[in-house]
């Protein structure tokens, strides 16, 4: 019973936390819902007993990427509120709903049980050494190319966030 009460509170906290990602107008408010939504997923490993999973869930999504998300938020603020002037219509709104469909059909695809390269039924110690073995050999050129991707991305915002001209100041 209190299990389930717990279950309830997770998921409150993580679709709570996405769809306020999703409808929230302040782009810093959007955030901290992203930062809700990660603890709920956090808290689902918890529920799973997959300590080591809940442990990364938080230093790396809620420590590392979300503050990050934070902190760039908080760099462009001055453009990002010059922004907040304009429309906020979405002018490709018709490719939302392949996309989602697209995202529904993959997750269903990861549903479905997979002979991963970590054995079920290892101990813990192991289970954690054959799953750096298998990003190490199997996995290491998509995560390469992830880490690639998200420092690009890093780059791209901190070239958007930057003025072209930026005001003169005057002297008196």
């Amino acid at each position: 019973m209190i299990i389930q009460a717990i279950f309830i509170v997770m998921t409150l906290c993580t679709l709570g936390g996405a769809v306020g990602v999703v409808s929230s107008r302040n782009l810093f408010h959007s955030a901290l819902y992203l930062i809700l939504s990660f603890f709920g997923v956090a808290g689902y490993y918890v529920l799973l007993s997959a300590g080591f999973l809940a442990v990364i869930q938080l230093m790396v999504y809620i420590g590392a990427i979300a503050i990050l998300i934070l902190f760039a938020i908080m760099f462009s603020r001055e453009s990002a509120m010059n922004s907040a002037k304009e429309s906020q219509a979405n002018r490709q709104r018709w490719l939302g709903l392949p996309v989602a469909m697209g995202l529904f059909i993959s997750l269903i695809a990861v549903i479905i049980p997979v002979n991963w390269p970590i054995q079920q039924t290892a101990p813990t110690t192991d289970m954690v050494r054959d799953l750096g073995v298998a990003f190490l050999t199997s996995y290491l050129i998509p995560f390469e190319v992830v880490s690639v991707l998200l420092s690009v991305a890093l780059i791209g915002a901190v070239m958007l966030a930057r003025e072209e001209n930026p005001p003169v100041k005057e002297t008196k």
